[in-house]
Parts: C-alpha cells; structure tokens; sequence
C-alpha cells in the first residue's frame, strides 16, 4: 500500500525587488502594510487579499475597491521595467470576487501575474494609505509526500496495542515493533491513554480544517454532513463549477501534474481526523483517536494542489462560530481547532490568516497548528508562525525532534509525529513504530473503502494536541468549572510537558516538551 510520509521541501522565495523611483515602495510604512515573503519567482498570481482600514470608503464599496485596483495595474503597466515591457504581457484588470469574513477583500486579476508583476502590483496597492494589508492569496499544502509501506492488517482489538505507541506513557518501556518483531523503548508517546481516566472529551467540538473525511466503518462522521467544503475554485475542490458546498467530505485531491509531479489522493484529512478523536474508540475493531468523546468536525479547505489563504481564513472564522457571507451559521462551534496545513512566509497581524487566527481566539477558541516539516525555523512558515497558535514539532518514538519537523523559538510544545527511520535517524529502514496509525482509504484517486495506513509529520503530532485540548477543556465542563482560554491552554500545555530523554539541539529547540496529555488534563481541572 501506499504510506504517506508528510514533509515538505518547498522552494525558497525569491523576491524580486524593482526599483522604480516613481513608486514609493521602500518607505517603512508601505513595506509594513504588504506580505511578500512567499512568492516563488517560478509561480504566478492572480488572486489577491486587500485589508482596507476601517471607516475609509474603500472598505465599504465593491466599486472603489476594483477601482482602487485597476488604477495600480494601469500605474504597473505604464510603469514596468524595459523587460517587461518587451514581454508582450496583455494589461490586466481586477474583479471582486467576495468579502472575507475577516473584513478583507479577495480580489481576482484577468490574467495571472508573474513574479515580478505580483510584486509591483501588491507594491502599488500597498501604497495608498487607506490600505491595511495586502497579500497574494497564497496557496498552502497539507505536508505531505509519498513512501512506499505496508498498511496494518485486517482490523481488530488489537491495533491499539500493536501499532498506536504514540498513546502510551513515556517511560522506556519495551514496545514490539510489529515489522521487526523486536522491542524497542518507548520515551515519546504522549500518555493519552492514562489521560483518559479523567476524560474522554465529551461537550467538546474539534475542528479539522483538512481535506476533508471518508466514509470509514471506524470514523464517527456524525458531523460530516454538519460541515462545509470551503474551497471556492472548482480546479482545487474538483467539481464542475466555482461555489461551496455543505458537508466536510474527502472527494480526494490527486493531482496529474497541474502543480508538480502528478500524485495520488492523501486522504490526509481522514488520518488527521482519527487522531484528534474522531476514530471510534472501544468499539471492538481498528484504532484509537485521542479524544475519542469529542465530537470532531470536518471541514474542507484542502483540494487538489492545496488551499488558498482566503478559503482557509474564512473556514476558521466559520468553524470558531463567526460569520461568513453566504454561509449558513455553523451549529457546532469548535473549542480547539487543528491546522495541519502551511507554507513559506510571515503572517503579518493584519494579514488575512493573522485576523482570522486572531478573531477565532478571541472567540475562545484554541488554534493548533502544524509546525512544518521543511527541517527550518518556524518563524518562517504561516500560519505556524501567527500569534496565538499552539505551535506543535514533531517527535518520535525515542523522544528525538524528527529530523524533518520545523524548529524554533516559536515552538510551543512538541507531539508524536513518527520519525519514520528505526532509532529516528534520518535514513534507513522504515520501521512501524516510524509512523502514526490512523484510518484512510484504499482508492488512488476517489474514495473506495476504508482501511488504516502509517503517516508521519508535524501534521500527525498536531492533532495530538488538537484531542489533548478538548480532554481538558471537557474535564474542565466535568468539574462544573468554565472553559480555558486559549492564552491558559497554552501555559498549562507548557507548564505539563515531557521533557525529552533525547535533549534537542540548542540551536534547534521544540518548545517546552513533549505532551503529557495525562498531565495536561490534571492541571487543567486544578486551574482557577
């Protein structure tokens, strides 16, 4: 079978800088109003996010806002470097395509930018002085590339047991690796199972914002309906027309080369989705989720290629019970919402994803997000790197930060996340107790049939936290006490951690520790 090993490489920005002299792009101010960080000189644009300050006119009319567009592509246009000139590039004009929920407005060129283009342009809308922010609308990804592994067997009772040591207490002791039938010693699982004598997580939403589930005779899909598919264009959600949809659904996101090498469905929500708490749990068959009486909601943000900022900032806003223009009211608002996505680049506070991060917390709702799995520093990759979020590394079974896992001062906490090679080395051979274990589908493309696969990355340590949050929080209801908020769920996170039997390098720290969830939860019932 096919195993998803979820890490990333992306490519490092190259921003070209134009000098025009009749533009005044360098001054502190402009340049503090504009995210840039990300754009690829191999990529191009034609999609855009434009904040307008509050009360101004722009920010009020459809009208001045395209008008406010089209003016800095004429000032582009007439204003561009001899090369471009000479490119024979069409000028382009701008359309609205809709209000964000974050007040924002998401604009859409006729014709896409390349590098240099999209940098002048957002350059040009960034200089008027009524403007907030202004971004491309980048496109993000799930961390995810392929490996070749065995699947688990046929589902039984046994599976917690065999393949999930990531719920078990960090003691060293002797764990069977089911490929080599030899004992390794635990020092990274995350002392799930223990946490589970105070709560199971009932009276709790988590939101998954992935791309989306599968049916799975071993998943509680009983909110996917509840859900929505938040993907606007229809060549990133695969249906014939732009538009969202109800429902939270996994109708896969295999590429054939649009955006790379041509690649088969991940069904990387549906792995996501069973560790927070969405696996059925003491059912007699297949695998274990973390918070297991939680209800976890799917939302789709994912397709194929990825997802756009715009799509997944309004999902947020969605899911942590704002509105969203022309969506129904979420009827079940999350406690805890989980992003195992991401890409290059900053996350300005007044960037879309950075409001949208930013409201859902004041909501009360706790952001976990995935680090990343570029081996670099988080404070690079959005939206890991927003204010607020509970920002997750990822760890293996001897405790080491995965040789691929994100690092960095803004680290909050460190999860399992598998470190794939035996003894978390960096190569070698893939060992079970390499991976994180949870339910996807056996189809290439669309779904067939349910069955359980290995993945590893800061996206599988991620959900960890996501279902070790709803625990406490529901201990928290148990005791008739009021929910944390998401500033005190993150001190008690820190304050409850493992530290690891394998130090991490100084030079590339994973926060406070790794996750002790039993720990987590205890002291989440003695806060005030």
């Amino acid at each position: 079978m096919k195993m998803n090993l979820e890490w990333k490489l992306l490519a490092t920005a190259i921003l070209v800088a134009l000098a025009s002299p009749l533009m005044a792009t360098d001054r502190p101010e402009v340049a503090a109003r504009m995210d840039l960080s990300a754009i690829e000189s191999s990529q191009s644009y034609n999609r855009f996010i434009v904040t307008y300050r509050e009360k101004t006119e722009s920010s009020m009319s459809a009208g001045k806002v395209v008008n406010a567009a089209d003016a800095a592509l004429n000032r582009m246009e007439w204003q561009s470097t001899a090369a471009l000139k000479s490119s024979g590039h069409a000028a382009s004009s701008a359309r609205r395509l809709r209000r964000l929920a974050s007040g924002s407005d998401l604009l859409i060129t006729s014709r896409a930018l390349d590098a240099a283009e999209t940098e002048q342009f957002v350059k040009a809308l960034a200089d008027d002085p009524s403007v907030a922010f202004v971004q491309p609308d980048y496109l993000r990804r799930a961390w995810s590339a392929d490996i070749q592994a065995q699947a688990a067997p046929v589902p039984n009772d046994q599976y917690f047991s065999r393949y999930q040591w990531d719920y078990l207490p960090a003691r060293g002791a002797g764990f069977i690796d089911t490929r080599t039938g030899l004992p390794v010693s635990n020092w990274g699982g995350a002392n799930i199972q223990q946490a589970w004598d105070l709560s199971i997580g009932e009276g709790i939403v988590i939101a998954v914002l992935d791309t989306g589930v599968i049916r799975h005779p071993d998943l509680d899909t009983g909110l996917a309906e509840a859900g929505y598919d938040f993907i606007f264009d229809r060549d990133v959600s695969g249906r014939k027309t732009d538009g969202r949809v109800p429902g939270g659904w996994d109708t896969g996101d295999w590429t054939s080369g649009q955006c790379g090498t041509p690649s088969y469905s991940s069904w990387h929500g549906s792995h996501v989705f069973g560790t927070a708490g969405g696996q059925k749990t003491h059912n007699g068959v297949g695998m274990a989720g973390t918070a297991y009486g939680a209800k976890v909601l799917p939302v789709r943000v994912l397709g194929h290629c990825g997802g756009y900022d715009s799509d997944i900032a309004d999902a947020i806003a969605w899911a942590s019970g704002g509105e969203v223009d022309g969506i129904p009211q979420n009827k079940n608002p999350a406690q805890v919402i989980n992003l195992s996505l991401g890409g290059n680049g900053a996350c300005a506070s007044d960037s879309v994803m950075g409001r949208a991060i930013t409201q859902a917390i004041a909501r009360g709702t706790t952001v976990v997000v995935a680090a990343g799995n570029s081996n670099r520093n988080v404070s690079g990759f959005s939206p890991a790197n927003c204010a607020g979020v509970v920002a997750v590394a990822s760890t293996g079974l001897t405790s080491r930060r995965a040789w691929y896992s994100n690092y960095g001062a803004g680290i909050t906490l460190a999860a399992p996340g598998g470190g794939i090679y035996a003894n978390d080395e960096g190569s070698g051979q893939t060992v079970n107790t390499g991976f994180i274990w949870s339910a996807i589908d056996a189809g290439s493309t669309t779904p067939v049939s349910g069955m359980y696969g290995g993945m590893a990355g800061t996206s599988q340590a991620a959900p960890h936290v996501a279902g070790a949050v709803a625990l406490m929080q529901s201990y928290r209801l148990s005791l008739g006490k009021a929910l944390l908020k998401p500033a005190e769920v993150s001190d008690v996170l820190r304050s409850t951690v493992i530290k690891p039997h394998v130090a991490p390098s100084p030079s590339k720290p994973i926060g406070a520790g790794i996750l002790d969830a039993h720990a987590a939860v205890l002291a989440a019932g003695e806060h005030p």
